[in-house]
């Protein structure tokens, strides 16, 4: 090599800034918290549809401890419609639930838990019972269809709703 040549020496290039990141790490950041998102939600609606299943088998509980005590047919009869429509109303249309009386009620209830269990003589006590003085309703009857009521609703709702 001829040392009068005007050559410089190997210049190396600036060390790479970490700052701006690459395009991927971008996309990967995303990602990263839309999953993120995506699992907190899920794990916010399990915890609403345990709360919503837990609540109603409380006050099913406070119904039936209440019964044990006064031992009123027509008591039972009324809180156990109070509370069968409150449910439905959390899980049905408005319109389709709110304004139904009677047998179109029950049967309401039945297509609600696809199950028939209104239309019996003993879940027929819940639109008759409440309105008789002295109610001699078969309670733990009842009682039994209510909570296989709730508990096919509440089941229905976590496997199907996102609260």
């Amino acid at each position: 090599m001829n040392p009068d040549l005007p050559l410089r020496d190997i210049h190396l290039p600036e060390p790479v800034s970490w700052w701006p990141p690459a395009p991927g790490w971008w996309l990967l950041l995303v990602l990263i918290v839309a999953a993120g998102l995506w699992l907190f939600r899920i794990y916010r609606s399990r915890q609403r549809k345990r709360t919503f299943a837990k609540t109603i088998e409380q006050q099913l509980q406070a119904i039936h401890a209440a019964f044990q005590q006064h031992q009123d047919g027509q008591q039972l009869a009324q809180d156990l419609s109070i509370l069968i429509r409150r449910v439905a109303l959390s899980v049905a249309p408005r319109g389709q639930v709110a304004g139904q009386i009677g047998a179109q009620w029950l049967q309401q209830l039945d297509e609600l838990a696809e199950k028939q269990l209104f239309n019996t003589e003993t879940g027929r006590q819940l639109v008759t019972a409440p309105y008789q003085p002295a109610a001699r309703a078969d309670a733990e009857g009842l009682l039994n269809i209510c909570r296989e009521w709730l508990q096919l609703i509440t089941k229905k709702r976590v496997a199907h709703a996102d609260i």
